[in-house]
C-alpha cells in the first residue's frame, strides 16, 4: 500500500523574513531529496485542505482563533510573538497546514494509504489553546489526534515528538486525556524550558542534556517509549518529526545522525503494523539546517513508504 505526501503550495509563501530560520526552503529542501532519491514519483500525492473552525476548535479557544483571523495582515508583516509572525499568505498556510493532518487521519483511517507525511509549514507543536509560540500558529499535531477522537471515535491515539524542542502545546492539550499517550525526548534545559518535570502515566517525556547523540535517544525510545507504547495498544500513531536534533542543525545541541531518523522510524512502524494495522501519520515540525533536513526528512519517509 502507497504511503501519502501531503502539502500544499501555499505552504511556501508563508514567510517571516531572511533572516528567519522557520523558511520556505524547508519544504524545497525535503522535496529536493525526495525528487533525488526517487521516491517522490512512488507516494501518492494530496493537496491539503484548509481546516475547518470545528477542527480548530476542538483543541484552540475561540477566542484565539479569532484574534489570529483578526489579524492576519492584507499587506506586510506582523508579530504575533517575538519568534512568530505572520504575512498576507500566513493564515491561509496555517489553515492548510492544520488541514494536512486531518486529511492525512482520514486516509489511514479509510486504508486509501497505509500512512502519510505531511510537509507542511507553519510548524505545530508548540501552539498552546489560546496562544501562538516558537513558529507555531495551530497545534497541527494535536488537531489531528482531536480528529482522530472525535471524528473517528478512537480511544486510543499516540504521539511520537522527537524534536529537539518540547512539544508544550501538544502536551498541555492532552495532559488530562488518558485516550492520547504522549512520548517525546528533546533538549533540556532548552527552549521552551519545559517537560522535564510534567509526567504522568501518559505523558512520557525523557529530556536529554546538550551533547545526547543517538545512544541516548535510541535508549530512550527501547528503554521507554515502546514498552508503553505496548502497552498502550494505540489504534493511531501520530509523529511530530522535527529533524532539528540533527548535530549539524545548529539550533540545539544534541547530535542525532540521518541514520537516527531511519532507526526510529523502523521501530515506530513495527509497533504501528502489530497494533493499529500500519496507521502512521507523521507531520513536519523543527529542521533548520536544511541539507540535515533533507536528507532526515528522507529516511524517514523511505522507511514508512518500505521502499
Amino acid at each position: 500500500m502507497q504511503s501519502a505526501y501531503i502539502s500544499h503550495p501555499l505552504c511556501l509563501k508563508h514567510d517571516m523574513g531572511t533572516h528567519h530560520p522557520e523558511t520556505p526552503a524547508r519544504i524545497s529542501a525535503i522535496e529536493d531529496q525526495l525528487i533525488a532519491s526517487g521516491l517522490f514519483g512512488y507516494l501518492r500525492h494530496y493537496d491539503a485542505p484548509e481546516a475547518t473552525r470545528e477542527q480548530l476548535l476542538r483543541v484552540h479557544d475561540a477566542q484565539y482563533v479569532d484574534q489570529v483571523f483578526a489579524t492576519a495582515p492584507k499587506q506586510g508583516v506582523v508579530e504575533l510573538d517575538g519568534d512568530t509572525s505572520m504575512n498576507p499568505y500566513t493564515l491561509p498556510a496555517a489553515l492548510r497546514a492544520a488541514g494536512a493532518g486531518t486529511l492525512a487521519v482520514d486516509a489511514v483511517m479509510a486504508g486509501e494509504v497505509e500512512n502519510a507525511f505531511c510537509n507542511i509549514r507553519p510548524p505545530g507543536h508548540h501552539a498552546e489553546r489560546g496562544q501562538a509560540m516558537g513558529f507555531c500558529i495551530f497545534n497541527n499535531i494535536a488537531i489531528a489526534a482531536a480528529h482522530a477522537l472525535t471524528h473517528h471515535g478512537l480511544q486510543r491515539v499516540a504521539i511520537i515528538d522527537f524534536d529537539v524542542h518540547h512539544g508544550n502545546g501538544t502536551e498541555h492539550m492532552f495532559h488530562e486525556e488518558p485516550r492520547v499517550l504522549m512520548c517525546s525526548t528533546f533538549q533540556h534545559p532548552f527552549y521552551p524550558y519545559c517537560g522535564a518535570d510534567s509526567n504522568n502515566q501518559h505523558m512520557l517525556n525523557v529530556p536529554l542534556a546538550a551533547g545526547a547523540g543517538s545512544a541516548e535517544f535510541r535508549a530512550a525510545v527501547t528503554d521507554v517509549w515502546l514498552p508503553a507504547l505496548y502497552v498502550f495498544q494505540p489504534q493511531l500513531l501520530l509523529i511530530s518529526a522535527g529533524f532539528d536534533a540533527h548535530r549539524d542543525d545548529d539550533m540545539s545541541s544534541l547530535r542525532f545522525m540521518d541514520s537516527d531518523y531511519a532507526w526510529v522510524t523502523e521501530q515506530l512502524k513495527t509497533v504501528a503494523e502489530q497494533c493499529c494495522a500500519g496507521r502512521i501519520v507523521s507531520l513536519l515540525e523543527g529542521g533548520y539546517e536544511l541539507y540535515s533536513l533533507g536528507r532526515s526528512a528522507m529516511q524517514h519517509i523511505k522507511v514508512l513508504s518500505g521502499l
